[in-house]
Parts: C-alpha cells; structure tokens; sequence
C-alpha cells in the first residue's frame, strides 16, 4: 500500500452534520452518512455555503469520536471556509500529521473499501496510533478520493 504522511494545518469544514456509528451505518434502516450525502449534493449544497474558499474540495470530516472506531461520531460534509456562518454546521480540522490513504474509482464503493483498508492497515500495524480527533476525505474528483487519517 503506498502510504504517504503529511502535516496539515488547521482550517475550517461547514456544511451538514449527523451523527452516528459504525454499527448503525451498516444497517439501512439506521444509517444517516448516505442520507446525509443525498441531501447535501440534491440541494447542491456545496455551491451555497457562505464564505466557501474558491476551489475548495468537497469534504467528509469525522470528528467529536466518542472513543474509537466503536463509538459514536460526527460526519459532516461539506467545503472549506474563509468564516462560520450560523446556517450550517462548522468543524475545524486539527493541526497536525496525518496518514493518506488515496482511492480511484466509483464513489462511494471506492469510498467504503478505502475505510476496510485504513481499519485493516491500524489492526496490522498497532506502532501507528490513530488520533481519534479529525479525520477527513477530499474528494478531489468524480472518481478520486484521499482519505486523510490523524495519528500521534
């Protein structure tokens, strides 16, 4: 798997939030990410963000995690921003060094087998500790993701 770290700084996602689990997300009668995204690109919210950076990507930030992967989550989707506005949600990407896992292919097959990988890759490599604060997917085309991973 070709891996790459990166520092990243600080900076600003607003858009819509729910929040939820793993568990419940692979059940379709409890599942709220695919719902969510539904509504975010059918109202084309990405174009109606106040204060959106020229250019920005569309992302999917997790953050507010309970514990780890078993516990409950924010995912917010949305673009990043110049300033807050009160009429969408905003969360702030943490500073720091990040793990990039990169995907080609169908969205969001491509997507949900990028995250099989990222749990297989930390249940095989337990030297590399997730941070469990931010975490996010650009998506950097119809068909192409980078899925960024904090860690200690």
């Amino acid at each position: 798997m070709d891996l790459k770290r990166q520092q990243i700084d600080a900076f600003t996602v607003a858009g819509l939030r729910v929040r939820t689990t793993n568990a419940a997300e692979h059940r379709p009668e409890t599942a709220k990410i695919g719902p969510m995204w539904e509504q975010f690109f059918s109202e084309e919210q990405a174009e109606s963000i106040p204060a959106k950076i020229a250019n920005s990507p569309i992302y999917g930030v997790y953050s507010a995690y309970e514990s780890d992967a078993s516990g409950a989550f924010d995912v917010t989707a949305g673009v990043a921003v110049s300033a807050r506005t009160k009429d969408y949600e905003a969360v702030q990407i943490e500073a720091g060094e990040y793990l990039v896992f990169e995907a080609q292919g169908t969205l969001p097959d491509a997507v949900i087998a990028t995250w099989e990988r990222i749990w297989t890759f930390f249940e095989q490599s337990p030297q590399i500790q997730r941070r469990y604060a931010t975490d996010f997917e650009a998506y950097t085309g119809p068909e192409s993701v980078a899925v960024y991973i904090g860690i200690h």
